[in-house]
């Protein structure tokens, strides 16, 4: 949520205090964002995270207590609604995919300029995705010949995820799966954002025919 006067807030994860500092600059040259909690490692953005609960999260991917990665899987575990972005120097499809995976929604390179990261922040705070340009390239080059992929499409859910679509593919309701899994209505929601995200269906009937085809649901009689 965006506080009173409008702007996106924003945690800011980096264990140099001068990448924070150009960070924190950058968005405070232009209007429409807080910078309300600053952190060096990856077990203090977590607790700083959940303190402030921004809107966004930038994590880097190197950090110490185990970086931007751990730091999304511990964060995706109690907050499916929040919006992380990445950042590394390391312009890598794999670490583009294990983000995505573990439930990140973008992936920036630490040498792009000032107004692609206000652009990336505004795009995740948004609900999209957002890649730097080279990554997004990449990762269209590589779509077509990563097999595992295919192999097992819901590997990129979380298991909370693959919950929810298991409720979607049995027919019931968004109210129904929280009270079955005794979690609130809007977090069913969001998790079923993400995973129709993710796996790129957006239609019951899409969720169900996957569902069935991995498993996830018996088919009738079955």
């Amino acid at each position: 949520m965006t506080n009173e006067t409008g702007s996106i807030r924003v945690v800011l994860a980096d264990d140099h205090a001068l990448v924070r500092e150009g960070l924190r600059h950058v968005l405070h040259d232009e209007p429409g964002f807080a910078v309300v909690g600053e952190a060096a490692s990856a077990p203090e953005a977590v607790r700083i995270t959940r303190a402030q609960q921004p809107d966004v999260v930038l994590l880097d991917i190197s950090m110490p207590g185990g970086g931007g990665l751990d730091a999304t899987r511990e964060l995706r575990t109690t907050d499916p609604v929040l919006r992380i972005l990445l950042l590394s120097m390391y312009d890598s499809v794999e670490y583009v995919r294990e983000g995505v995976r573990l439930g990140a929604n973008g992936y920036l390179l630490k040498d792009s300029a000032g107004a692609e990261l206000r652009d990336a922040i505004r795009a995740v705070h948004g609900g999209a995705q957002y890649f730097s340009p080279s990554l997004a390239a990449a990762l269209v080059r590589t779509e077509g010949d990563g097999a595992s992929a295919s192999e097992d499409p819901l590997r990129v859910l979380t298991a909370r995820e693959r919950d929810v679509l298991g409720g979607v593919a049995r027919g019931l309701t968004n109210k129904a799966i929280a009270a079955e899994l005794g979690i609130g209505r809007r977090t069913v929601e969001a998790h079923r954002e993400n995973l129709m995200r993710k796996l790129d269906i957006r239609t019951v009937a899409g969720l169900t025919r996957l569902a069935l085809a991995q498993g996830l649901v018996e088919g009738e009689g079955g």
